[in-house]
């Protein structure tokens, strides 16, 4: 298997060859001792790995000529990984450098392992670009929507979706918020027969009870205040094609009779209408809670579930995707800077640290707006960790203000949710909130049912 490839540009003959023979038997090594033959050497051989000096002739005392060299190497290369190694040591040119798009900086003198590792993590994003690009160009030919992922655990998903897309039986996506259940339903439409029909989804959480029913069944002309015209439900729309339920565990109990009989028979009756329409559609099913717990609490019937769960899929976690984080990352990292017009290039080595260190409690969407948003505000060409706001571990012995109220928080939600056998709508009205901001401050706190 042939090396990996790395240009190292010094105007010292001394570190170039120390450098040369320190990282010979796991790199192709170049040398290059200034901006022109540096140039020349990487438009050859494109080597994913760079270390550069600043101080380059003809002003190697100074870091211009460095600089300059930084920034040809990106414009050749945007996803090219430079580790500026050098004695200009000023915290403002490590800052510089950043911005221009080096990975990562070191001052000298430099330790041969340190530098090592950082070769070896760098080559490593560098893979992980390359088989995102890879994986771009292949959903032309076979698609899986926006999921990505190359773990063992969402290939297992993959490789389900493949083998029940085409069945007509009703499916149930279990999954944490955030991990993409209505992707994966998507992902199921578009690959069965009946792609070329509508997919309809409805979030059961986010419409007032009141309107569910009229949602789902439509209601006739007259049929209550207000109905001054026939409304075709979502059931109806989804003739031909596919319904997704999303949280079908916040289902109230009186319309779960009737999607009951809806899924035994394939009718309906709008509400205030006494015809029954015969409708064609697969229904697909998403929940992030415990049925069986509803079901023993009361709160979801047992028919129902069994009806709606003749296949299940889990999805996993992010924090269980094993090297997904990065891969995810660099996929709206390329998608926002393209949406908000910025030459955004990588994310830092320390960045990708903070990704891998964080466990991710709202999982792929919370992952999503956090780059997105490090996108929106970073100045220079490369994410940060101080771009990201990922809450670090405080210090042994420390303990900030906000950690310390999420856990008086936690402590006392979850006394109540116990105290009340995790009925969610009776924990609800003992902390005087509504059960959705329930919902929101049991994810943001880490408790599951």
């Amino acid at each position: 298997m042939d090396k990996p490839k790395l240009l190292i540009v010094d105007d010292d003959e001394s570190i170039r060859s120390g450098m040369k023979w320190a990282f010979v038997q796991d790199y192709e090594v170049f040398l290059a001792s200034n901006r022109q033959d540096a140039l020349e050497i990487f438009r050859r051989e494109r080597p994913p790995l760079v270390a550069l000096d600043l101080g380059l002739p003809p002003d190697p005392q100074g870091v211009e000529e460095g600089f300059l060299t930084l920034a040809g190497l990106v414009e050749e290369d945007p996803y090219v990984k430079v580790i500026i190694v050098s004695g200009q040591s000023e915290r403002q040119n490590a800052l510089t450098a950043i911005g221009l798009g080096a990975h990562d900086f070191f001052c000298k003198p430099i330790q041969a392992e340190e530098v090592g590792v950082i070769l070896r993590r760098a080559l490593r994003l560098h893979q992980l670009e390359s088989e995102h690009r890879l994986i771009q160009a292949a959903q032309v030919k076979d698609s899986f929507g926006e999921l990505l992922g190359t773990s063992p655990q969402i290939q297992q998903v993959f490789s389900t979706i493949e083998k029940v897309a085409a069945t007509e039986v009703p499916i149930l996506i279990l999954g944490e918020s955030g991990t993409g259940k209505e992707l994966v339903a998507r992902a199921l439409h578009g690959k069965s027969e009946r792609k070329a029909g509508p997919f309809v989804a409805i979030n059961c959480t986010a419409i007032p009870e009141s309107l569910l029913e009229s949602e789902l069944f439509g209601h006739e002309k007259g049929a209550f205040t207000g109905a001054h015209a026939l409304i075709k439900g979502r059931i109806e729309m989804s003739g031909g094609g596919t319904l997704f339920l999303d949280e079908i565990g916040d289902l109230p109990l009186a319309i779960q009779v009737k999607l009951l009989r809806f899924l035994q028979d394939h009718t309906i009756e709008r509400v205030g209408g006494r015809k029954e329409i015969i409708i064609d559609t697969r229904v697909i099913a998403a929940t992030n809670y415990d049925l069986d717990q509803a079901i023993r609490e009361g709160g979801f019937r047992e028919d129902l579930y069994y009806r709606l769960s003749v296949l299940k899929i889990l999805i996993p976690p992010l924090r269980d995707r094993e090297g997904d984080v990065e891969l995810l990352a660099m996929s709206f990292l390329h998608k926002y800077s393209d949406e908000h017009k910025k030459k955004v290039l990588g994310i830092t080595q320390r960045g990708l640290n903070a990704l891998k260190n964080h466990t991710w409690p709202g999982n792929v969407r919370e992952l999503q707006n956090r780059i997105r948003r490090a996108v929106i505000m970073v100045q220079g060409r490369q994410i940060s960790d101080e771009d990201l706001e990922l809450e670090t571990s405080p210090k042994s012995g420390t303990m900030t203000l906000r950690k310390a109220r999420e856990i008086t928080d936690r402590a006392f939600v979850l006394r109540v949710l116990q105290e009340n056998n995790f009925n969610l709508a009776k924990s609800a009205a003992n902390l005087g909130i509504s059960r959705p901001n329930l919902y929101n401050l049991m994810e943001k706190l880490g408790i599951r049912k």
